[in-house]
């Protein structure tokens, strides 16, 4: 056997998050301790994404497992590692004095150390999304580190959408006003390659355009300022915004931004905008517990507890309402299509096995879904739908993603320069003075 072949060990975590985990680990081998199966157990019945992981990741396993669990390991298949079953371990007397109580975490500790130690010559990880177990397990000597197969590893290179390119030539901008159809990439010069459906502002000397590069035509287009459903846009990136929102020819559009950038108001705007196109409008959101707690711990009926969650949608259907006179035609067809169920606003999970052909989907506070659970949405995007994914990638709910491993960010890095896809990342906070100061400094 190769030294260089080490020892994953995956936290339960690691499981609920992408229930393919043991696939991503190379040659190395797998150590799934018994205490993460009984973990497991606790989460198996429900209809959210974490359910349905613990489900597929134990038909998995048992699909593995033929007769008895051979002592040499269970293979992976061919380029893999093999995978172990590891049953509990007595506690280190170090354990002892440092944990009192024999915990789930404090049980995978001691696997990990009972492993580190009987195996010197080969390198043993602890894999956890948890950060407090990954201080636990370095303060025993044992390596940790999160799971990061699905991280986009440069943030800061994470695309942003839009660009800003100085010193044109007047000729040039002028040429774009005169050309609605467009004018030809090439003729711009531009020294590095543009992505598809990048907005782009263009500055000479007392002129500019917001343009957006046509990956179809291979063009720069000229794009104006557009009232939709009584929402106008504020700024360049709210312009950016509704263009990718209205165009037929982009079917996965995702919108990051802190709070009150207007991610999602001008989403639903687009939406109602376009409703005649399709035969349902969903707007939801992922349901993330305060402190973890589960829904459960919430009183009254299930209307009751979910009610919380969903109000900031309501509020932004609210804003677009009152742009409008109480009886005017644009609120009665709100009122409409909320009794039809054509506008449909509820949490993410109750969306699950529903069908999503020729639907205007919105997902609002999506930096909380793991990429996975992007991945599930996406696939099952049937004709004539469009997805749009809105968020703040530093303003994360879920105790086991960051702003490199939250769907959002995935989604945005890795469809960056697909024809079906735009991307707008929104800074200028519209929502008032106060709430741009507090969002930037508290």
């Amino acid at each position: 056997m190769k030294n260089n072949i080490k020892f994953f060990i995956l936290d339960t975590n690691v499981l609920l998050h992408d229930f393919s985990c043991i696939y991503n680990f190379q040659d190395n081998d797998i150590v799934i301790p018994i205490v993460a199966l009984e973990e497991l157990d606790k989460f198996k019945k429900g209809n959210d994404q974490i359910n349905f992981n613990a489900r597929e990741f134990t038909r998995s396993l048992d699909s593995l497992i033929e007769g008895d669990i051979p002592t040499e390991g269970i293979s992976l298949g061919k380029g893999r590692g093999k995978l172990f079953l590891e049953t509990g371990k007595p506690f280190s007397q170090e354990m002892k004095d440092s944990f009192g109580e024999q915990t789930a975490d404090h049980r995978i500790l001691a696997i990990a150390n009972h492993l580190k130690n009987k195996n010197n010559k080969r390198k043993v990880i602890l894999v956890t999304k948890d950060i407090n177990l990954r201080v636990k397990a370095k303060s025993l000597g044992i390596f940790a580190e999160d799971y990061s197969s699905d991280k986009v590893q440069n943030i800061d290179e994470l695309h942003k959408g839009i660009d800003t390119i100085e010193n044109m030539e007047a000729d040039l901008i002028n040429r774009l006003y005169q050309n609605y159809d467009g004018i030809p990439i090439a003729d711009f010069g531009f020294k590095r390659e543009i992505e598809a459906h990048e907005y782009i502002i263009l500055k000479s000397i007392g002129k500019s355009a917001l343009t957006h590069f046509n990956p179809l035509q291979k063009t720069l287009d000229c794009i104006e300022k557009k009232k939709i459903f009584g929402i106008e846009p504020r700024n360049a990136e709210q312009t950016f915004s509704l263009d990718a929102l209205m165009r037929p020819e982009v079917s996965l559009v995702s919108l990051t931004g802190k709070a009150g950038t207007g991610k999602t108001l001008l989403a639903l705007a687009a939406a109602l905008q376009q409703n005649h196109m399709y035969d349902q409008v969903f707007l939801a959101r992922p349901i993330v517990p305060l402190a973890n707690r589960d829904l459960g711990f919430l009183p009254g009926d299930v209307n009751d507890k979910i009610g919380p969650y969903m109000l900031p949608l309501y509020d932004n259907l609210g804003v677009i309402k009152h742009q409008f006179k109480t009886n005017s035609k644009e609120v009665l067809k709100i009122e409409e299509m909320l009794k039809d169920e054509k506008l449909l606003i509820t949490p993410l999970a109750y969306i699950r096995g529903r069908s999503l052909s020729n639907i205007f989907f919105i997902v609002d506070e999506a930096q909380n879904l793991t990429p996975h659970e992007i991945k599930t949405i996406v696939t099952r995007a049937g004709e004539g739908t469009k997805i749009v994914f809105t968020g703040d990638i530093n303003q994360i709910d879920s105790p086991y993603l960051d702003t490199k491993s939250n769907g959002l960010t995935y989604l945005t890095d890795r469809m960056k320069g697909q024809e079906l896809f735009a991307h707008v990342n929104l800074i200028k906070g519209e929502r008032s003075i106060l709430a741009e100061l507090a969002s930037d400094l508290l």
